[in-house]
């Protein structure tokens, strides 16, 4: 159980540090809440520093919601490449639909209108609320669980949603004081990421929070928080066929719900074949292969899975017209969106520019 709650003196002496110590970062502090919207989309399960230059090259791309409601799905899809998690940019725009429609392109600024628009959760809505409207609600990511569970000494499974009840229970104090709301959330959210981090040297000393922290008294930031294991991730083989006439590769839409929906990728079938495999699936699509070549093994990564890619380039004499396949040359791949799990196909065949 939590042991204590925090006290305007701390949450003041924490938006002193922040003020005096923030990184500058191209969303901070813009007076934009599309800004603060977009940057916390970005940022879910994604490095700062992935996101700072994407951030950057998106709002060149479309600077605000009208814009983000009505932008072709390829182009995107093709400005959320290297991101990941393409369901986040599909929820972008479905929700800047509905700002449109309803809130005359702008977003709202009470939490409880923010947490109902699609692809927004409590912790953007809080985010969105405090930071951009200065609105007395919180805002508890991963980072900010770390910080006050550390701090209070809460030695629940922060996994658990009980846990986060506890959290919010010993901080609700602050928001019931006149204070820069958006100024405290952040300075949590900053202390997480740069001092109070989850693995190697935590550097407590330079924490405004320290002398009254209940793992630097006891030097348990080592065990705090607990985070319970997650499930192993379930191994899907997966053998690409990378078909291919001349400069011109076949390509497939994958369908519109589900993992990576929407998307372009190669074709491919749920399991490892071998080479006479590999041209029979091709031949079977109506299609003659001409030549095969082995291309490198590849494996990505999930949430909840894992892809063990196989893959063989396979150049064919046609390519046939089907259903949700297309054929692309180099020039016309570079403006559509293949995600990160083919990474390894497309620098091999250098269908990006470095």
């Amino acid at each position: 159980m939590a042991q204590k709650k925090m006290g305007i003196e701390e949450a003041e002496k924490l938006i002193q540090w922040y003020t005096e110590n923030k990184r500058e970062l191209p969303w901070r502090d813009t007076g934009n809440a599309y800004d603060v919207w977009l940057s916390e989309i970005m940022l879910q399960q994604t490095r700062i520093e992935a996101v700072r230059e994407k951030f950057i090259a998106f709002k060149k791309a479309v600077p605000d919601i009208q814009t983000l409601a009505f932008l072709d799905h390829d182009a995107l899809m093709r400005l959320w490449e290297g991101l990941g998690y393409y369901s986040r940019a599909a929820n972008l725009q479905k929700c800047a639909l509905v700002l449109v429609e309803k809130y005359d392109g702008k977003l709202p600024e009470e939490y409880a209108q923010l947490v109902k628009l699609p692809g927004i959760g409590p912790y953007t809505a809080g985010a969105i609320a405090s930071i951009a409207y200065g609105k007395g609600v919180s805002a508890i990511d991963g980072n900010v669980m770390r910080v006050l569970a550390r701090y209070f000494g809460i030695k629940e499974d922060v996994r658990e949603p009980s846990t986060k009840d506890l959290v919010l229970q010993s901080i609700q104090d602050v928001y019931k004081e006149s204070l820069s709301y958006g100024s405290f959330n952040q300075g949590l959210m900053e202390l997480g990421e740069i001092l109070c981090i989850p693995k190697g040297k935590v550097l407590c000393e330079s924490c405004p929070l320290h002398e009254n922290c209940y793992a630097y008294k006891h030097q348990c930031m080592d065990s705090i928080p607990y985070r319970s294991p997650l499930k192993q991730k379930k191994i899907v083989e997966r053998t690409l066929l990378v078909v291919r006439q001349g400069d011109r590769f076949l390509l497939h839409k994958r369908p519109p719900k589900g993992l990576l929906a929407n998307l372009y990728e190669f074709t491919g079938v749920e399991k490892h074949l071998d080479v006479q495999e590999a041209l029979k699936a091709v031949e079977e699509m109506g299609m003659e292969p001409l030549h095969i070549q082995r291309l490198p093994d590849a494996k990505h990564v999930f949430t909840h899975l894992e892809w063990h890619m196989k893959a063989y380039e396979i150049q064919v004499g046609d390519l046939m017209e089907k259903n949700d396949f297309l054929f692309a040359n180099k020039k016309e791949l570079a403006g559509m969106a293949i995600p990160s799990a083919f990474k390894t196909y497309v620098d091999w065949f250098s269908l990006r520019e470095k």
